[in-house]
């Protein structure tokens, strides 16, 4: 099936879209909807901040007039994401795009202990949310995709689901990446592959964004030795991965399924 040629400005065009944005309240989620909502898409902005949520919904639907909504979203639990698809279809009638963008990757001590004497508590704890949550709503915000004929699902991975993590850059801090993360952000990459296979002829794209590192007010110790090992020789501000999740979410990327696009700076190509 032939598509039709777009003008250039109209190829990031979102308007009239729905997209469900899971830990839109987090620190790339906020980006990641303000950017969808500026091309023109009313973004559900699901998370178990419901709070921050809220206050996100009003200020995108008055700055872009759009309709965006807030729900509260538990992704340790399977009806907890079916309620979401459930509201987000009565409300809107369809789902054009999914992010999968919430994660488990808390910096408390516990999670951060030696691979040796990481708790098979935390490990089950992460794979909940990054494994499992994905798989839900996959499942659930899927379903309703090849229901309406058409769909978009992207999954967030990271570096560390491309390559081992480098436990140098992190020195005395006390930190370190854990085992579980690396697990995770791995798997998601080949639930993309999988999914974008099993749709084949059911016009549902799946893809996977793979960012780098973030500048967050880590220690100046890290942000050095982090930015030493990208090509760019700097962590990535946080709006810039907009651009990427736009080209993800839109017409641009209409020719891509089963793909991982990386966005890291350079980490992984040296």
């Amino acid at each position: 099936m032939s598509q039709d040629k777009k003008p250039a400005k109209e190829l990031f065009d979102l308007s009239g879209k729905v997209v469900i944005l899971t830990g839109a309240a987090g620190l790339l989620g906020t980006e990641y909807a303000e950017a969808l909502s500026e091309a023109g898409a009313s973004v559900v902005l699901a998370d178990i901040n419901e709070e921050r949520c809220n206050s996100l919904a009003k200020e995108l639907g008055s700055k872009f007039d759009t309709s965006p909504m807030s729900i509260s979203l538990d992704l340790n639990g399977k009806s907890s994401v079916e309620r979401m698809v459930d509201t987000v279809v009565s409300k809107y009638s369809k789902i054009d795009i999914l992010i999968n963008n919430a994660v488990c990757n808390p910096l408390t001590e516990d999670f951060h202990a030696p691979f040796e004497e990481f708790s098979l508590e935390n490990w089950d704890k992460v794979i909940a949310v990054n494994m499992t949550g994905v798989f839900l709503c996959c499942q659930a915000a899927g379903s309703q995709m090849v229901k309406q004929g058409y769909g978009n699902i992207i999954n967030i991975s990271s570096t560390y689901g491309l390559v081992g993590a480098d436990q140098r850059i992190y020195g005395d801090s006390g930190i370190n990446s854990s085992i579980v993360y690396a697990a995770t952000k791995a798997a998601v990459l080949n639930m993309t592959r999988y999914l974008a296979a099993y749709w084949e002829g059911k016009n549902i794209r799946v893809n996977t964004l793979s960012p780098g590192g973030v500048y967050n007010n880590q220690a100046d110790e890290f942000v050095k030795n982090y930015s030493y090992r990208t090509i760019l020789g700097r962590m990535a501000e946080k709006h810039e991965y907009r651009g990427a999740i736009l080209f993800l979410a839109s017409d641009a990327s209409s020719y891509m399924t089963g793909a991982n696009l990386v966005v890291d700076g350079g980490w992984t190509a040296w």
